[in-house]
């Protein structure tokens, strides 16, 4: 199968056939498709539009998976969407698409994009527009045919449509073909592709991770090198892109591809540099990846997972590195960390913008790491009855499991938990490794009790 560039696809598309794959030929079944997305193509269709279901959901579908999200595509333009359904918004300045609502579940209606020229500065017509900065699309609202939205689309696997009208498959870049052998593929000269869109790369990781594909050696040549390019992307679509890397049940595998590809860096730079170093690769990779693995578990058994804990696990080797050098410097431990604590979120948010609503209970699940050595009195039992206690305790548990905190006060801390409500005042008022408490001075010539007094 050949695989033609962008240019060369333009140049031809009067003569680009697909092929179409008959009802009886592949594994969809209306039965498996979301009700909701049938009324959308279905109304499209009586409509007088062409209406396709497109992306995740065919690949998944004929790959015998249960989709996540189902995607259309058709000729009728946003406006005429909106139309069609009182359930519908229209969003989006980059690419402007139509959500139709039922309930919770929200169907994706994109119009056929046009193929474009990254040389064409203009890059637009009366039907939309689209914008270029150093070869990458800005906004692109120029529509188009079946044929170009086809073929401008990034993976081979992703460019199949399934045809409401007679039930068949489309396949404009030998996308059939690639799910059968196990390749993802761009579609196109990658180089040209990833400088489009650099998140390309992301994306190509967490499709091969996802579905045990490997990466053509076309796609994946290019990518050490042009991984720089991830970090000039809006921070905002980083952090979409790394909660579907981190929170899908994949995230262990996702590191290590991400860091064999070059891509980790751009991401967590402050992270990847302490990584770098032999010494703390060997003490924080293990780290690193018990946190994912723990990740990972959740997602498997249905557990809520939060990116509050994952971007503090992530994030956590560049915070001791920084807490570290203000120590030498002569600073009190809890300022120490407390500031270490603030430089790293606050450089990260430059590269991925972690919303308040995480960034705030990952800096507590730091800052509460000291309080589980204070173990006596009040102090245990306010500490317990923190909001974000059980966050926290699982971290030090973490952090024992590979070394990073004494085993004895995860065990101490596990312990107590453990221990009748009644029994804890006692527990925590328990001396600690038999250190006693020094006892209180009298002082002279008050005439009066060792308390002050009243």
């Amino acid at each position: 199968m050949v695989i033609r560039t962008e240019t060369c696809v333009a140049e031809e598309q009067s003569t680009t056939e697909p092929v179409v794959i008959p009802r009886e030929a592949h594994r969809i079944s209306r039965a498996n498709i979301s009700d909701n997305a049938l009324k959308v193509l279905y109304r499209l269709k009586n409509a007088g539009f062409q209406a396709y279901m497109v992306g995740g959901g065919v690949r998944d579908l004929s790959l015998g998976r249960e989709p996540k999200d189902f995607d259309v595509a058709t000729d009728a333009r946003p406006e005429e969407v909106r139309k069609l359904f009182r359930n519908c918004r229209l969003i989006g300045r980059r690419f402007r698409l139509a959500h139709v609502h039922f309930g919770p579940e929200v169907i994706e209606v994109a119009t056929f994009r046009a193929l474009h020229d990254p040389t064409d500065e203009d890059g637009g017509d009366s039907d939309g527009d689209r914008l270029y900065e150093n070869g990458r699309i800005v906004r692109d609202n120029v529509y188009g045919t079946l044929t170009e939205d086809a073929l401008r689309r990034d993976f081979t696997i992703n460019a199949l449509y399934y045809n409401i009208a007679d039930f068949s498959v489309v396949d404009y870049a030998g996308g059939m073909d690639d799910l059968e052998s196990g390749v993802l593929r761009l579609i196109g000269d990658a180089r040209q592709r990833y400088r489009e869109d650099p998140v390309r790369m992301l994306r190509a990781v967490r499709f091969a991770v996802k579905l045990g594909f490997r990466l053509h050696p076309d796609t994946a040549a290019p990518v050490r090198e042009m991984a720089p390019l991830v970090a000039e992307m809006p921070p905002a679509r980083l952090f979409d892109e790394v909660l579907k890397l981190f929170m899908a049940g994949m995230a262990q595998e996702s590191f290590e591809v991400l860091r064999h590809y070059g891509l980790f860096d751009p991401l967590f730079p402050l992270t990847a540099a302490e990584l770098a170093e032999p010494v703390a690769e060997e003490r924080w990779v293990p780290f690193i990846a018990r946190a994912l693995e723990s990740t990972d578990a959740r997602v498997g058994a249905d557990k809520p997972v939060t990116p509050a804990y994952l971007f503090a696990a992530l994030l956590w080797p560049a915070v001791r590195a920084c807490e570290q050098a203000l120590l030498d410097r002569g600073e009190p431990p809890a300022y120490a960390l407390q500031q270490a604590a603030a430089e790293v979120q606050r450089e990260q948010q430059q590269r991925i913008a972690l919303p308040k609503r995480f960034a705030i209970p990952m800096r507590e699940i730091w800052i509460l790491q000291p309080r589980f050595e204070k173990r006596s009195g009040k102090r245990v039992e306010r500490l317990l009855a923190h909001p974000r206690f059980r966050a926290a305790y699982d971290f030090l548990e973490l952090r024992a499991a590979v070394g990073e905190a004494p085993d004895e006060s995860a065990a101490w801390w596990r312990d107590y938990q453990a221990t009748p409500e009644a029994e804890r005042v006692v527990a925590a008022q328990a001396p600690r490794s038999g250190r006693r408490r020094r006892p209180r001075r009298r002082r002279r010539g008050s005439g009066k009790d060792d308390g002050g007094g009243e």
